[in-house]
């Protein structure tokens, strides 16, 4: 009676599985936890018990998928252009992890006597690629890859999450990989100068790896100019990573007990939120805080991270910006900037909308290919390509593409979790029926096998060419294809290269998998 009480309401099930998946994610398996994935898994196991519970929801599915992809575009747009001279060699390694992955795959139908449509979808599946599903299915004029898949998905997504809790947090030779900028961490102090100075003999200052803001000399307290000389018994605050600082207060003269920022008589500054759409998208540098308002922006809250306010540095809504500015003129900033928290919780559905619109048309173009192969990017890359295209542009004129760092976050964890309940429901049935049989045992080592050698691959080249292990993982989420694994990397460290990893790799991923699963099926 229950089940047909689920039955006949989709929508209750698939919000049942996200409330039970996300307790069952949030249980320690020694230090494996399941986060967001765990609503596929109580879907598969819902799914399971009767095959109705995962009918018709095709729909929601593609919605979900396609929030959390254009989310994830946007928020990596950016950061994706500007280091794609940086990107290509991992896009490279990526590429020859999913070759030497299909390999694995088709050499292991081979050994264990699968046929190559089964092989193929156990591919697929245990790199959670849905539109290389669709393209072995097409291949091989039969569902037998769609029994491979939903065997080898549950062991390539918690294979990956093991991966993932393993090497997130590694640390090696990065010489081609920059720090991220939001997880070093910002330290001010104030020094007392000892040897005089101009600020562009300062180490770090020219590459604008600090800030200054307050200068105390002779008994007052002013803003730091961009020409200024510092004098012996001069006293200024520094802000930046703490090794930067540390630089400066050896080639300046000693750190000071006593902070200028606690008087606030004549400077002032407050946290200060980017509401105001004239000014998100503009860069730091383009408002001209000293020239219009003789302070200086020293840092940015985003998310959980503060950030230096480089004058190259983008503004995105719901920003915290703190600026320094004499204590008058800050009702000014403050004005400029917005400050208002109510419209920043607010996302902007023509922007989105439109936004979307334009990533799923992108997903129904066809590309046909020798052979008489067909490409297009589908539900998930098509919204992933465009909104990486939209948060590089950032605005179009008045036009503001970006959303507020918390809305983007909401929206991704949102369409994540409807995504994977929708996906466990459907796959459920299949999966029972074999999971448990010997062929279901090998299919699921053989998926295991898949995954590991394309990590193998992907983060051994990788280290040798420098690039860090924070970027991999990202890229290892992309090459999967699979959301789930990026969130779980973005839940175990605060990186901004995991996302923009991610984005390198995964519409480059599904365009090399939907290639490779047409010689898989028909060896």
């Amino acid at each position: 009676m229950q089940l047909d009480v689920l039955a006949s309401s989709p929508l209750l099930t698939v919000f049942l599985v996200v409330a039970l998946g996300t307790a069952f994610g949030a249980i320690p398996f020694g230090p494996l936890r399941f986060g967001a994935s765990g609503a596929l898994f109580v879907g598969l196991a819902l799914g399971a018990t009767d095959p109705r519970l995962g009918e018709g929801l095709g729909l929601l599915s593609t919605l979900g998928l396609g929030i959390f992809v254009y989310t994830v575009g946007l928020a990596a747009g950016s950061t994706f252009f500007r280091d794609l001279r940086r990107q290509w060699p991992l896009m490279v390694v990526a590429s020859l992890a999913l070759v030497a992955s299909a390999a694995v795959a088709a050499g292991a139908g081979k050994l264990l006597g699968f046929n190559g449509a089964i092989a193929a979808g156990m591919y697929t599946g245990s790199l959670t690629s849905t539109p290389a599903l669709a393209a072995a299915v097409d291949a091989a004029g039969n569902n037998d890859p769609a029994v491979g898949y939903s065997l080898g998905y549950p062991v390539g997504v918690v294979v990956a999450i093991l991966v993932v809790s393993i090497m997130v947090n590694k640390l090696w030779d990065s010489r081609r990989d920059p720090a991220s900028a939001s997880g070093a961490g910002l330290f001010a102090t104030t020094v007392e100068v000892e040897r005089p100075s101009w600020l562009a003999d300062i180490p770090g200052w020219d590459e604008q790896e600090v800030r200054m803001s307050y200068l105390a000399r002779g008994g007052h307290t002013r803003v730091v100019a961009a020409d200024d000389e510092l004098r012996p018994g001069d006293q200024v605050v520094v802000v930046g990573p703490a090794e930067a600082v540390a630089l400066v207060v050896a080639h300046l003269g000693r750190e000071v007990e006593h902070h200028l920022a606690d008087d606030r008589r004549s400077v002032d500054y407050r946290r200060v939120v980017v509401s105001n759409r004239r000014v998100a998208g503009r860069t730091v540098g383009s408002l001209d805080i000293p020239g219009r308002y003789g302070g200086v922006i020293t840092r940015i809250r985003r998310g959980d991270a503060d950030l230096l306010a480089k004058d190259d540095l983008v503004l995105e809504l719901g920003d915290r910006v703190l600026p320094v500015v004499p204590r008058d003129r800050l009702k000014e900033v403050r004005k400029l900037l917005g400050d208002s928290e109510r419209r920043v919780s607010e996302v902007d559905a023509l922007t989105m909308g439109f936004g979307m619109a334009l990533g799923l048309l992108a997903g129904l173009v066809t590309i046909p290919l020798p052979g008489g192969i067909e490409f297009s990017l589908g539900s998930a890359a098509g919204p992933l390509v465009v909104g990486m295209i939209l948060g590089g542009l950032e605005r179009s004129g008045p036009v503001v593409w970006g959303m507020p760092h918390a809305a983007n976050l909401t929206l991704r964890q949102l369409g994540l979790v409807l995504f994977l309940a929708a996906v466990g429901l459907s796959s459920g049935e299949d999966f029972a029926a074999r999971a448990f049989s010997l062929e279901g045992v090998l299919i699921g080592l053989s998926a295991a096998a898949v995954v590991i050698v394309g990590a193998l691959v992907l983060f051994g080249g990788a280290k040798r060419l420098g690039i860090s292990a924070q970027r991999t993982t990202g890229a290892f989420a992309g090459f999967l294809g699979q959301p789930a694994i990026l969130a779980d990397a973005n839940g175990r460290a605060m990186d901004d290269r995991i996302d923009a990893g991610y984005a390198a790799t995964f519409a480059l991923g599904m365009v090399v998998k939907i290639l490779l699963v047409q010689i898989i099926v028909v060896l």
